[in-house]
């Protein structure tokens, strides 16, 4: 088997991208319309001028929305796949400068070049996360904002996952060695063997990195589905028993 590292999830993010991606909208997929497009939306704020990085933008629907919201964006993503979708699925008026690199070391930016940078789910998949978010603040002028999303660390966790009854009704969701830091399968894609691999930390090590890496940590959002959500999408009632994703807002000071 193949080291579980940085590479070997690139590895697996080229080879199910096209199959990941099939279904998104300009919302991305349903998880991202529901819990963490609007989320994320509050935490940026006015975007109108500001020069944005989609740190980790996939298949660049997030760099999309952010344009038309009036950023000036570039984006990166470590998925040469990705970034073949994010080209082709983007009008060139829309003017998005797509880079391929990893975020543990982005040489192709200078210091101080965004106001504002957005990492959507893409943290929790790099080896080296610490080094990435101190290349985010290096990147950050005096002031910018780094904002990310990851998978819960207190809820998703090594062996968490709902105990179901005899009939199969969700009863609970088991949390089980959440101090067992390191590389894990998640369990999609379902009908693939090989699963995309996601690096799991506990909430204390992220927020301990945070402050190592010079940033002030602003806030923490734990994502749920609106009331307007909830009409329009009724099982994503069960998220409002458990939070699957985290959103850290965070600013360099100096």
């Amino acid at each position: 088997m193949n080291k579980w590292d940085t590479e070997e999830a690139i590895r697996r993010w080229d080879m199910h991208a096209e199959n990941f991606t099939a279904k998104y909208t300009e919302e991305g997929d349903r998880s991202r319309e529901v819990l963490l497009n609007p989320a994320l939306q509050a935490c940026m704020g006015t975007l109108g001028g500001k020069k944005v990085l989609d740190a980790g933008c996939g298949e660049g629907y997030l760099s999309r929305k952010m344009v038309k919201a009036g950023a000036l964006v570039e984006a990166v993503d470590y998925s040469t796949e990705m970034l073949k979708l994010a080209r082709e699925r983007t009008p060139s008026a829309l003017g998005i400068t797509y880079h391929h690199g990893n975020l543990e070391k982005l040489e192709m930016f200078g210091d101080q070049s965004f106001d504002l940078i957005v990492s959507n789910m893409v943290i929790q998949d790099l080896a080296q996360y610490e080094q990435a978010i101190a290349e985010m603040r290096r990147l950050l002028v005096p002031g910018g904002r780094f904002i990310f999303s990851i998978l819960h660390p207190c809820f998703q966790t090594p062996q968490s996952g709902w105990v179901k009854d005899e009939t199969g009704k969700k009863l609970y969701w088991k949390v089980n060695q959440y101090f067992n830091e390191g590389p894990l399968e998640q369990a999609i894609p379902y009908d693939q063997e090989e699963k995309f691999l996601y690096f799991h930390r506990t909430l204390g090590s992220y927020v301990q990195t945070i402050i190592e890496a010079g940033l002030l940590l602003e806030g923490m959002i734990e994502p749920k589905p609106s009331a307007e959500m909830l009409e329009k999408y009724p099982h994503f009632h069960e998220d409002l028993n458990v939070s699957n994703f985290l959103i850290f807002t965070t600013r360099r000071l100096g």
